[in-house]
């Protein structure tokens, strides 16, 4: 394990970056760079992870003391910062950063982004020299290609000649949580084939954990054991799926899964250019969409300001510019105005249970299911975390409570694969301004939070469980 820095003004950030890391690294955590440079005389550190918004100067001007400082110049160091921090980004990469990544921050790609960083030469010395020609090879092809089924196509070819397997797959995981193979050795060339997660405990496993999973013999490993009798008989021994990480709220979720007949086949050397062939895939997959998707810069831009990234609904920042519009608006002209607040039930145990990534499916459906209900006047954002709201205008009380509970009964009906017929659930809240009832639309949105939590609360009372 290595020794990971956190700095961070705010002790809950703290605490949650510890908590996600702590195990897999050794982690250490202060609220300012100079309890960071007075650390790094005293212990050796292998990595800084910065939060970009710190109290005693900005996060561009700590990177610059850690850059400076004979003890932390050489660390790797990732800035942490929100989409709207742009410059302060650009800044901190000047001052010295090595790499940066967006909040809220996705725990796999942390570690992923991690384990890159700290890296070192001896990590490569179990490779061959025509992996090596393989991985620059392939990073000079799909660094040109702007197609992602065809980037997909390239990777699965060029493993299934590079090492010795008897199937090499790339599975994505759909927006409604579908296991679909996008690509695969044993498929037609564009062909898709949806699959049953039931019947891949090693593909559950990688994204619950999103880990890498290794089994060096299906027949004996427990892991396979619910689906002992479908597996019989295939030629196939060893299996291997790697996560492939990479923003996964802008490409999605993917796995690259090789089998091969032999059995002790992942040695270090398939073990190692199966991740980096994995990372290479989730950059070129990441710039491919990017590009796909991006009709103008401008665009893009527009939407990265506004939009949450996961759900495609309107970000916190959005939802108060519009809700401060949309109150002087309804004050003005003595028109009703409503808010309704949401927060998914259990969603702790989701993510505990089932794995972020499928925490992250059920966000997603949340989002289409009240993207699909509004007016074109209404506007929904993900407020945070697990919680929405949506801005009802020109709506009164009992319009607002009309909406509240078909959203509860199109929520109710939610169905996710990966939650093994667990229901999903949402707690909702509504307050509604209308003949100068309060002298703010920030009452309007406390309104609605507390409503929700006493919804949340008459729950409990009624024995629904806690998160």
């Amino acid at each position: 394990m290595k020794n990971i820095l956190v700095i961070d003004r705010e002790p809950s950030c703290r605490t949650v970056l510890h908590d996600n890391l702590n195990g897999v690294h050794h982690v250490f955590a202060v609220a300012s760079g100079t309890e960071a440079t007075a650390l790094a005389q005293r212990q050796h550190l292998d990595l800084i992870l910065l939060e970009m918004e710190m109290s005693e100067g900005s996060g561009a001007e700590i990177c610059s003391l850690l850059k400076d400082a004979n003890a932390t110049k050489y660390i790797p160091l990732i800035l942490l910062s929100s989409c709207s921090q742009k410059e302060d980004i650009i800044n901190g990469l000047h001052a010295g950063a090595d790499d940066y990544l967006t909040k809220p921050v996705c725990v796999s790609e942390l570690l992923a982004r991690i384990d890159t960083h700290l890296r070192t030469r001896d990590y490569y010395a179990d490779l061959e020299k025509e992996d090596l020609l393989m991985l620059l090879e392939l990073s000079e092809i799909i660094s040109v290609t702007r197609n992602p089924k065809r980037i997909l196509t390239i990777i699965v070819e060029k493993m299934v000649a590079a090492i010795d397997v008897s199937r090499c797959s790339i599975i994505g995981l759909s927006d409604g949580g579908e296991l679909i193979v996008r690509a695969s050795s044993d498929l037609p060339v564009n062909q898709e084939i949806k699959i049953d997660l039931a019947r891949y405990p090693e593909i559950e496993k990688a994204l619950v954990t999103q880990q890498p999973v290794v089994l060096q013999d299906i027949r004996k490993d427990p892991l396979m054991a619910p689906v002992r009798d479908k597996i019989q008989g295939l030629s196939d021994h060893a299996i291997f799926v790697v996560p492939i990480i990479k923003k996964q709220n802008v490409i999605g979720t993917f796995f690259l899964r090789t089998a091969s007949p032999r059995k002790e086949w992942v040695s270090a050397r398939i073990f190692k250019l199966c991740q980096l062939v994995a990372n290479i895939a989730g950059n070129a997959l990441e710039n491919a969409v990017i590009f796909e998707a991006m009709h103008s810069q401008r665009q893009l831009l527009e939407d990265l300001a506004l939009r949450d990234s996961l759900t495609g609904l309107h970000n916190h920042q959005h939802f108060h510019t519009r809700l401060e519009e949309e109150f002087y608006r309804a004050e003005r002209y003595a028109l009703p105005l409503s808010c309704v607040f949401a927060d998914i039930d259990h969603f702790k145990n989701i993510n505990d249970s089932y794995g972020h990534v499928t925490g992250d499916v059920v966000l997603k459906q949340i989002g289409k299911r009240i993207d699909a209900i509004l007016r074109k006047s209404d506007l929904a954002a993900r407020y945070g975390g697990e919680e929405f709201a949506v801005l009802l205008p020109n709506t009164a009380r009992q319009g607002a409570s009309d909406f509240a509970e078909r959203l509860e009964q199109e929520i109710s009906t939610l169905s996710v694969q990966q939650l093994k017929g667990t229901k999903v659930s949402i707690s909702v809240g509504v307050a509604t301004f209308q003949d100068g009832n309060m002298p703010s639309y920030q009452d309007l949105v406390q309104q609605a939070d507390e409503a929700m939590y006493a919804a949340k609360q008459a729950k409990k009372k009624r024995g629904f469980p806690e998160n």
